[in-house]
């Protein structure tokens, strides 16, 4: 007899099958993502950051109603409409210089490696040799270098990014595509019905 577990996992897995083309239509829109990404790097970062301000300004006046909404209950409203005014003005900003925007995100990432590459090689450092204390230095004088990198050529380290992201989608979307093809396989030989031990 089967397990509970195993009975619900052969349920969800038969679930999927039945869905197997919204794997293949998320699949697709991520080869094509990926693709656009790939040959138009410039346009997609300005697309990411025209989608990021449109986000923040809704966000922005979500959180300004919050705030009103919140005056009339008597409750707290300051941080709220602070947060909503906030938003509204990174969103504006995003939207007037989107290549401020595009330098401001991947000075964050240079920042972010060059204060990991740091710690890494403090780290590594505390090691002892025989444990692999100069793959974590090696490691973390990689991170330093790319952050300084990014800080000596923004642009340049913007459109790097957009590269990656574009391989990041096109290897998912092509995953997506084949694990599709292979739950139509599965459903349509469970929906089609068995010939076995019928009469010649």
């Amino acid at each position: 007899m089967n397990s509970p577990v195993d009975t619900s996992s052969v349920a969800a897995s038969d679930g999927l099958a039945r869905n197997w083309w919204l794997f293949n239509l998320r699949g697709i829109f991520g080869v094509l993502f990926g693709l656009t990404a790939l040959l138009f790097p410039g346009p997609t970062m300005l697309s990411l950051v025209i989608l990021f301000s449109a986000y923040m300004l809704f966000d922005g006046v979500a959180g300004i109603i919050s705030a009103v909404r919140a005056m009339r209950r008597r409750d707290q409203w300051g941080f709220l409409i602070f947060e909503g005014l906030l938003n509204i003005a990174v969103g504006v900003v995003a939207l007037l210089w989107p290549d401020l925007t595009v330098v401001a995100f991947v000075l964050l990432v240079a920042a972010w490696a060059i204060i990991s590459g740091g710690l890494m090689m403090a780290a590594g450092f505390r090691l002892n040799i025989s444990h692999g204390r100069w793959w974590l230095v090696v490691g973390g004088l990689c991170s330093l270098i790319y952050g300084a990198l990014l800080i000596a050529m923004p642009l340049i380290g913007a459109v790097v990014l957009t590269w990656w992201m574009g391989a990041y989608a096109l290897v998912f979307g092509i995953s997506l595509i084949i694990l599709s093809f292979q739950l139509r396989s599965r459903h349509r030989h469970a929906v089609t019905p068995s010939t076995a031990g019928t009469p010649a």
